[in-house]
């Protein structure tokens, strides 16, 4: 298993149950395809460098996790389709 971490950005105008939601939904398909979650660092609002869709603030999480390379791209192929996720980026660690 390797090691990678997993930086996303969710939209700053849900509220805190929502925004726990996507965490805990990001979390799940991390366990539920294999891997193993070592650390979960909630960022809170950081303002972004530039302008996404009008949006000048998100809330950052980041994740590290082991996992095969199945569930970095599954995960890749999840988030690039949720509404509630403004970016998100995976890194193989190490590299």
């Amino acid at each position: 298993m390797r090691g990678y971490e997993l930086v996303v950005i969710i939209r700053p105008d849900l509220d805190d149950e929502a925004t726990e939601a996507v965490i805990e939904k990001v979390r799940s398909m991390i366990e539920n395809n294999g891997g193993e979650i070592a650390k979960v660092d909630k960022w809170g609002k950081r303002r972004l460098a530039y302008e996404i869709n009008d949006l000048r603030e998100g809330f950052y999480v980041v994740f590290n996790f082991k996992g095969e390379a199945a569930v970095a791209a599954e995960l890749d192929r999840v988030l690039k389709i949720t509404d509630t996720v403004i970016r998100h980026m995976i890194v193989r660690e190490g590299e």
